[in-house]
């Protein structure tokens, strides 16, 4: 019983600790001072994705190329670049650009970008192997801590680095992630 929680906590935490989905989480939690708020989206939008994948299984991978999921992710990845690029010009002088909705925010850009990630397939693998409640359990409490983890790493990064600077860095880092999913 308690592999089937710690096997997939481990696992999904390794596979996600430095993810394109914490570098978003981190990148978005530079905009908001509303953390909360941010996490609360994030964690909706793992709970959704992964706990699809852990109900479904390889169905969905199985109807859905995963070729149109990665250049959706990487459309709304490039259109999150170009939109901080563009709000980074219309800071005030203390570069006071907040998100208008951070829970907005982090479920959208995570819904998308983890639909097919690594992290949602190996969700449904183990959901094959173990009981599938505590795979959930397991993984949406790895991904809990890592997503915690990049916000206040985020909150630490916008309170001693230029806001325009970060603006500037998470625009690029936006656009880059969006054309690797292309590529």
């Amino acid at each position: 019983m308690i592999q089937d929680i710690l096997i997939p906590f481990l696992l999904v935490g390794l596979a996600e600790l430095g993810d394109k989905t914490q570098l978003a989480v981190l990148i978005l939690s530079t905009k908001t001072r509303k953390y909360l708020s941010l996490l609360a989206g994030v964690m909706l939008a793992f709970v959704l994705t992964d706990g699809l994948a852990i109900l479904l299984g390889s169905f969905i991978s199985e109807r859905v190329p995963m070729e149109y999921v990665r250049i959706g992710a990487g459309l709304i990845f490039i259109l999150f670049g170009i939109i901080t690029l563009v709000k980074r010009d219309e800071e005030d002088d203390e570069g006071s650009y907040e998100l208008k909705s951070p829970f907005v925010s982090g479920f959208a850009l995570i819904l998308v970008a983890e639909m097919g990630d690594k992290t949602q397939l190996a969700s449904a693998l183990f959901a094959t192997q173990y009981e599938p409640i505590l795979v959930f359990i397991g993984v949406v409490f790895a991904l809990f801590i890592l997503s915690a983890a990049a916000i206040f790493l985020g909150k630490l990064i916008m309170e001693r680095i230029n806001k325009r600077t970060i603006s500037l860095v998470a625009g690029a880092l936006f656009i880059l992630i969006g054309v690797s999913f292309l590529l």
